[in-house]
């Protein structure tokens, strides 16, 4: 009898703790896009997308004491790019040294309602690796993969590079409530924005604590004779280096016939 009341007691203690581990489910929150594809022309100069949504509130759930703040993340296409460190050698700069930034996205773009301590304590923010500050940045040197440390020099010279081409950005002021429930936001495209999917994370907050998440996509892509070069550089590299070799010396002895002197 003893063993069933203390299995019993365990079992409550356990589902207690389930139950205070796990945010009641009170709101929700929904999310849209102004266009879900943007196409690259030879003339594209960037763009903006508006992202709009709202919160759910169930019918019987008590309105909150605190306010709502919306956090969103805008993940680019993943790729392995390179950060250099360049010296004076013999009054000429050149790389010394560098490192490569492991499966990094090429674009990332956070917006939030305010700045994000804020929101949430920098250990919340760093567990669910909010902000440009707690994005993982796998670098690997020599034979060794890790996660940088936030003051690495190469880490923040990468951030400072993207942000200048506004590739990588934070905007603490990014997400707007319109209502007590309805939001709306701007992600920029920049010029250089690479082709591919986009994710969106966008998480709602209360309190400091997450109590709702959802997520959207987009695409970009290149449209006309862009493409067809994109895609013949990518699927025959071959051919297409061939191919602009002879171009630039056809367009040489052109130039060299048309400008010659008699």
């Amino acid at each position: 009898m003893r063993r069933h009341l203390f299995a019993a007691m365990a079992a409550a203690a356990v589902s207690a703790l389930a139950c205070a581990a796990t945010p009641a489910a009170g709101e929700r929150i929904i999310v849209s896009l102004s266009n879900h594809r943007v196409m690259i022309t030879p003339n594209f100069a960037g763009e903006e997308l508006v992202l709009f949504g709202a919160i759910e509130r169930e019918p019987n759930n008590p309105v909150r004491s605190g306010s709502y703040d919306v956090l969103a993340t805008v993940t680019g296409p993943r790729q392995n790019l390179v950060t250099f460190r360049k010296d004076r050698m013999l009054g000429i700069w050149v790389n010394v040294d560098s490192r490569v930034f492991e499966n990094a996205p090429a674009y990332l773009t956070v917006l939030s309602t305010r700045p994000l301590d804020a929101i949430a304590n920098a250990e919340t923010l760093r567990r669910l690796q909010l902000g440009l500050d707690n994005v993982v940045l796998f670098q690997r040197a020599a034979v060794t993969i890790a996660d940088s440390s936030r003051d690495d020099p190469f880490r923040l010279a990468f951030l400072k590079l993207r942000g200048e081409r506004r590739l990588y950005q934070e905007q603490t002021n990014g997400v707007t409530f319109l209502t007590p429930s309805l939001y709306r936001a701007s992600i920029p495209l920049p010029a250089e924005a690479p082709v591919g999917s986009y994710e969106i994370d966008v998480r709602l907050f209360v309190d400091g604590g997450q109590i709702a998440r959802t997520t959207s996509a987009f695409e970009v892509y290149k449209f006309g004779f862009e493409q067809y070069v994109s895609s013949a550089a990518r699927e025959h590299g071959v051919l297409y280096g061939l191919t602009t070799v002879v171009m630039a010396l056809a367009t040489g002895w052109l130039a060299s016939i048309v400008f010659r002197r008699d």
